[in-house]
Protein backbone atom coordinates (compact mmCIF):
# COMPACT_ATOMS: atom_id res chain seq x y z
CA UNK A 1 0.00 0.00 0.00
CA UNK A 2 1.42 3.30 -1.36
CA UNK A 3 1.65 6.74 1.59
CA UNK A 4 -1.03 8.03 -0.30
CA UNK A 5 -3.46 5.23 -0.14
CA UNK A 6 -2.90 4.47 3.20
CA UNK A 7 -3.16 8.02 4.45
CA UNK A 8 -6.93 8.32 2.58
CA UNK A 9 -8.15 5.20 4.24
CA UNK A 10 -6.68 6.57 7.41
CA UNK A 11 -8.57 9.53 7.11
CA UNK A 12 -12.01 7.85 6.22
CA UNK A 13 -12.21 5.63 9.39
CA UNK A 14 -14.71 7.41 11.94
CA UNK A 15 -13.82 5.83 15.43
CA UNK A 16 -16.05 6.36 18.61
CA UNK A 17 -15.09 7.21 21.87
CA UNK A 18 -15.38 4.03 23.66
CA UNK A 19 -14.07 1.17 21.68
CA UNK A 20 -16.67 -1.16 23.07
CA UNK A 21 -19.38 0.44 21.92
CA UNK A 22 -21.09 -0.87 18.20
CA UNK A 23 -19.36 0.11 15.25
CA UNK A 24 -18.03 -0.98 12.62
CA UNK A 25 -14.60 -0.15 13.52
CA UNK A 26 -15.04 -1.84 16.91
CA UNK A 27 -16.48 -5.10 15.35
CA UNK A 28 -13.74 -4.71 12.91
CA UNK A 29 -11.22 -4.71 15.45
CA UNK A 30 -12.03 -7.13 18.35
CA UNK A 31 -12.83 -9.40 15.31
CA UNK A 32 -9.21 -9.26 14.76
CA UNK A 33 -8.40 -9.48 18.63
CA UNK A 34 -10.31 -12.93 18.12
CA UNK A 35 -8.57 -13.59 15.19
CA UNK A 36 -5.11 -13.39 16.21
CA UNK A 37 -4.68 -11.00 19.51
CA UNK A 38 -4.24 -11.58 22.96
CA UNK A 39 -6.17 -10.04 26.11
CA UNK A 40 -3.92 -10.16 29.04
CA UNK A 41 -4.22 -8.20 32.19
CA UNK A 42 -1.43 -6.46 30.89
CA UNK A 43 -3.78 -4.94 27.69
CA UNK A 44 -4.63 -5.93 24.36
CA UNK A 45 -2.73 -6.93 21.63
CA UNK A 46 -3.25 -7.93 17.46
CA UNK A 47 -1.24 -8.65 15.08
CA UNK A 48 -1.73 -8.83 11.06
CA UNK A 49 1.06 -9.52 8.34
CA UNK A 50 -0.66 -6.91 6.37
CA UNK A 51 1.31 -3.22 7.28
CA UNK A 52 -2.20 -1.76 5.99
CA UNK A 53 -4.27 -3.51 7.93
CA UNK A 54 -1.72 -2.73 11.06
CA UNK A 55 -1.98 1.18 10.24
CA UNK A 56 -5.67 0.83 10.27
CA UNK A 57 -5.77 -1.36 13.48
CA UNK A 58 -3.23 1.47 14.91
CA UNK A 59 -5.70 4.21 14.40
CA UNK A 60 -8.67 2.41 15.78
CA UNK A 61 -7.06 1.73 18.99
CA UNK A 62 -4.82 5.06 19.19
CA UNK A 63 -1.63 3.03 19.13
CA UNK A 64 1.73 2.56 17.87
CA UNK A 65 3.32 -0.32 15.70
CA UNK A 66 5.45 -2.48 16.46
CA UNK A 67 6.85 -4.23 13.28
CA UNK A 68 9.26 -7.53 13.05
CA UNK A 69 9.38 -11.00 11.51
CA UNK A 70 8.23 -14.23 12.20
CA UNK A 71 7.70 -17.85 11.72
CA UNK A 72 4.33 -19.62 11.74
CA UNK A 73 3.83 -23.86 11.14
CA UNK A 74 0.83 -23.98 8.66
CA UNK A 75 -2.31 -25.36 10.41
CA UNK A 76 -2.97 -27.67 8.50
CA UNK A 77 0.63 -29.34 8.15
CA UNK A 78 2.53 -28.60 10.64
CA UNK A 79 6.14 -29.55 9.09
CA UNK A 80 5.77 -27.01 6.89
CA UNK A 81 6.86 -23.17 7.98
CA UNK A 82 6.76 -19.60 6.36
CA UNK A 83 8.15 -16.37 7.87
CA UNK A 84 6.34 -13.00 6.82
CA UNK A 85 6.78 -9.86 8.48
CA UNK A 86 4.21 -9.22 11.52
CA UNK A 87 3.09 -6.21 12.86
CA UNK A 88 1.60 -6.02 16.28
CA UNK A 89 -0.67 -3.18 17.43
CA UNK A 90 -0.77 -3.23 21.58
CA UNK A 91 -2.98 -1.06 23.78
CA UNK A 92 -2.26 -1.03 27.50
CA UNK A 93 -4.69 -2.16 29.83
CA UNK A 94 -4.87 1.39 31.45
CA UNK A 95 -5.83 2.80 28.34
CA UNK A 96 -8.69 0.49 27.72
CA UNK A 97 -9.60 -1.89 31.11
CA UNK A 98 -10.97 1.47 32.97
CA UNK A 99 -13.91 1.29 30.24
CA UNK A 100 -15.43 -1.55 31.80
CA UNK A 101 -12.89 -3.92 33.44
CA UNK A 102 -11.38 -6.80 31.54
CA UNK A 103 -14.21 -8.93 32.07
CA UNK A 104 -15.91 -6.65 30.33
CA UNK A 105 -14.22 -6.29 27.08
CA UNK A 106 -16.23 -8.13 23.98
CA UNK A 107 -12.40 -10.39 23.87
CA UNK A 108 -11.16 -11.65 27.54
CA UNK A 109 -8.67 -14.29 27.00
CA UNK A 110 -10.50 -16.81 28.76
CA UNK A 111 -12.71 -18.05 25.85
CA UNK A 112 -15.49 -15.35 26.46
CA UNK A 113 -16.95 -13.62 22.93
CA UNK A 114 -19.69 -10.70 23.67
CA UNK A 115 -20.28 -9.70 20.10
CA UNK A 116 -24.00 -8.65 20.90
CA UNK A 117 -22.54 -5.07 20.24
CA UNK A 118 -21.71 -6.04 17.12
CA UNK A 119 -24.59 -8.22 15.65
CA UNK A 120 -25.55 -4.98 13.33
CA UNK A 121 -22.26 -5.33 12.11
CA UNK A 122 -21.49 -8.20 11.55
CA UNK A 123 -19.92 -7.90 8.14
CA UNK A 124 -17.11 -5.93 9.65
CA UNK A 125 -16.83 -8.48 12.27
CA UNK A 126 -16.54 -11.50 9.89
CA UNK A 127 -13.97 -9.36 7.83
CA UNK A 128 -11.70 -9.27 11.18
CA UNK A 129 -12.89 -12.97 11.98
CA UNK A 130 -11.43 -13.79 8.59
CA UNK A 131 -8.42 -11.91 8.57
CA UNK A 132 -7.47 -12.78 11.59
CA UNK A 133 -7.76 -16.92 11.78
CA UNK A 134 -9.17 -17.64 8.06
CA UNK A 135 -7.16 -18.45 4.82
CA UNK A 136 -8.51 -17.63 1.61
CA UNK A 137 -6.99 -19.55 -1.74
CA UNK A 138 -7.45 -20.78 -5.21
CA UNK A 139 -7.59 -24.26 -5.83
CA UNK A 140 -6.05 -25.36 -8.79
CA UNK A 141 -6.93 -29.09 -8.32
CA UNK A 142 -10.44 -28.00 -8.53
CA UNK A 143 -10.36 -24.79 -9.84
CA UNK A 144 -12.57 -23.19 -7.05
CA UNK A 145 -12.19 -20.70 -4.21
CA UNK A 146 -11.32 -21.64 -0.63
CA UNK A 147 -12.07 -20.10 2.08
CA UNK A 148 -11.74 -21.37 5.76
CA UNK A 149 -11.16 -20.32 9.34
CA UNK A 150 -8.56 -22.05 11.69
CA UNK A 151 -8.47 -21.49 15.32
CA UNK A 152 -7.21 -23.41 18.37
CA UNK A 153 -10.46 -22.76 20.46
CA UNK A 154 -13.28 -24.49 18.68
CA UNK A 155 -15.78 -22.27 20.50
CA UNK A 156 -14.65 -19.36 18.68
CA UNK A 157 -15.04 -21.39 15.43
CA UNK A 158 -18.55 -22.26 16.43
CA UNK A 159 -19.65 -18.36 16.85
CA UNK A 160 -18.39 -17.98 13.47
CA UNK A 161 -20.05 -21.04 11.75
CA UNK A 162 -23.29 -18.91 13.96
CA UNK A 163 -21.64 -15.71 12.16
CA UNK A 164 -21.75 -16.98 8.47
CA UNK A 165 -25.29 -18.61 9.19
CA UNK A 166 -26.63 -15.72 9.86
CA UNK A 167 -25.66 -13.20 7.17
CA UNK A 168 -27.63 -12.31 4.12
CA UNK A 169 -25.79 -14.59 1.51
CA UNK A 170 -26.49 -18.55 1.64
CA UNK A 171 -23.32 -19.95 2.78
CA UNK A 172 -22.96 -23.91 3.78
CA UNK A 173 -19.93 -24.84 5.24
CA UNK A 174 -18.58 -27.96 6.65
CA UNK A 175 -18.25 -29.13 10.75
CA UNK A 176 -15.47 -28.64 12.62
CA UNK A 177 -12.40 -30.69 12.19
CA UNK A 178 -9.27 -31.22 13.88
CA UNK A 179 -5.63 -29.75 12.84
CA UNK A 180 -2.65 -31.62 13.44
CA UNK A 181 -1.82 -28.64 15.88
CA UNK A 182 -3.85 -29.51 18.16
CA UNK A 183 -6.74 -26.74 16.91
CA UNK A 184 -9.83 -26.89 14.59
CA UNK A 185 -10.77 -25.70 11.25
CA UNK A 186 -13.91 -25.43 9.13
CA UNK A 187 -14.68 -24.62 5.72
CA UNK A 188 -16.87 -22.64 3.69
CA UNK A 189 -18.47 -24.81 0.55
CA UNK A 190 -16.50 -23.83 -2.44
CA UNK A 191 -19.48 -22.99 -4.73
CA UNK A 192 -20.75 -21.02 -1.83
CA UNK A 193 -17.35 -19.44 -1.14
CA UNK A 194 -17.19 -16.67 -4.20
CA UNK A 195 -20.36 -14.75 -3.10
CA UNK A 196 -19.70 -15.05 0.44
CA UNK A 197 -16.23 -13.68 -0.48
CA UNK A 198 -17.69 -10.78 -2.72
CA UNK A 199 -20.39 -10.29 0.27
CA UNK A 200 -17.28 -9.47 2.88
CA UNK A 201 -15.61 -7.47 0.51
CA UNK A 202 -17.58 -5.11 -1.68
CA UNK A 203 -17.84 -1.74 -0.52
CA UNK A 204 -15.13 -1.64 1.97
CA UNK A 205 -12.61 0.17 0.19
CA UNK A 206 -14.04 3.55 1.53
CA UNK A 207 -14.38 2.61 4.85
CA UNK A 208 -10.77 1.50 5.26
CA UNK A 209 -11.57 -1.59 7.68
CA UNK A 210 -9.72 -4.51 5.55
CA UNK A 211 -6.38 -5.71 4.91
CA UNK A 212 -5.14 -5.22 1.29
CA UNK A 213 -3.48 -8.05 0.80
CA UNK A 214 -6.24 -10.44 1.69
CA UNK A 215 -8.78 -8.29 -0.71
CA UNK A 216 -5.97 -9.00 -3.71
CA UNK A 217 -5.59 -12.32 -2.36
CA UNK A 218 -9.91 -12.89 -3.24
CA UNK A 219 -9.61 -10.64 -6.18
CA UNK A 220 -7.11 -13.07 -8.02
CA UNK A 221 -8.55 -15.98 -6.60
CA UNK A 222 -11.95 -15.48 -7.88
CA UNK A 223 -10.75 -14.61 -11.15
CA UNK A 224 -8.44 -17.51 -11.30
CA UNK A 225 -12.07 -19.78 -10.54
CA UNK A 226 -14.12 -17.46 -12.56
CA UNK A 227 -11.79 -16.11 -15.66
CA UNK A 228 -14.26 -13.00 -14.78
CA UNK A 229 -12.48 -9.51 -13.92
CA UNK A 230 -13.49 -8.31 -10.10
CA UNK A 231 -12.69 -4.20 -10.77
CA UNK A 232 -15.30 -3.66 -8.73
CA UNK A 233 -14.86 -5.36 -5.60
Amino acid sequence: MSGSESESEQAAITVPDDLLAGHPTTAYFWGRVAGDGEVTDEGVAVRTNDEGAAEVLATIAGADIDADTASREYAHDTSITRTEDEYTVELAGEDLFGLSGPLGLPVDGRGNYRFGAFREYDRALLRGLLEGCGTICFKSSSGTVGISFVHDDGDLLELIQELIADCPVETPMGDLSATSSGGYWFGVDDEAAPDFGTWLYEDCTGGGLYAPSRKRKLVRSLEQATDIEFDGL
